[in-house]
């Protein structure tokens, strides 16, 4: 029987078996902690060296991610002494898709998803409307989270995000054999 470790920044898992997932990027992830941290504090601003300390996260990785959220529009930073980064909106109208499509680009699990003609299959392709579906219910669960909702601590177990098709509800991010350590 193999075993595999999941982990991310505030968990770990032990599972039976491989376990095939979608994946963001660290950097993606490392977004999401720190505009978490600036979700906790939403009237003070802070200066890269003190996020990465805070997080516990490389600082070059830390500059390159909040100058990219400031360009994206999702931070607003000031100059100066008692300059530094914060929220440009209040975290509740902050969503999970425009915070990872900032970080990663368009949210697509298919390349013919995002970028349309640049597959010679596409006229005839039979998947490319269930991909379409697939896409849309993971964009709308995406906008369906808050940065004010990542920021609060949940109770551990499985959430229901998506249901799709008649096969009834199903949480995708819980495989049966999941066990929180």
């Amino acid at each position: 029987m193999e075993f595999v470790l999941i982990q991310s920044c505030f968990r770990t898992w032990v599972t039976e078996g491989p376990i095939d997932m979608i994946r963001i990027t660290k950097q993606t992830d490392y977004g999401i902690v720190l505009l978490t941290h600036l979700a906790g504090y939403p009237e003070r601003q802070f200066n890269a060296p003190e996020l990465a300390a805070e997080a516990h996260l490389p600082l070059p990785m830390v500059s390159k991610i909040l100058k990219l959220l400031a360009r994206e529009g999702l931070l607003i930073s000031h100059r100066g002494v008692k300059g530094g980064y914060g929220l440009a909106r209040q975290a509740e109208e902050i969503s999970m898709a425009e915070i990872i499509a900032a970080l990663e680009g368009p949210i697509a699990i298919t390349e013919c998803i995002s970028v349309e003609g640049d597959c010679f299959h596409e006229p005839l392709c039979p998947v490319r409307s269930n991909w379409q579906r697939i896409n849309q219910a993971v964009r709308a669960a995406l906008m369906g989270i808050s940065l004010s909702e990542m920021a609060r601590s949940r109770p551990a177990g499985p959430q229901g995000l998506v249901t799709l098709g008649a096969g009834g509800a199903r949480n995708a991010f819980a495989p049966a054999a999941l066990h929180e350590v």
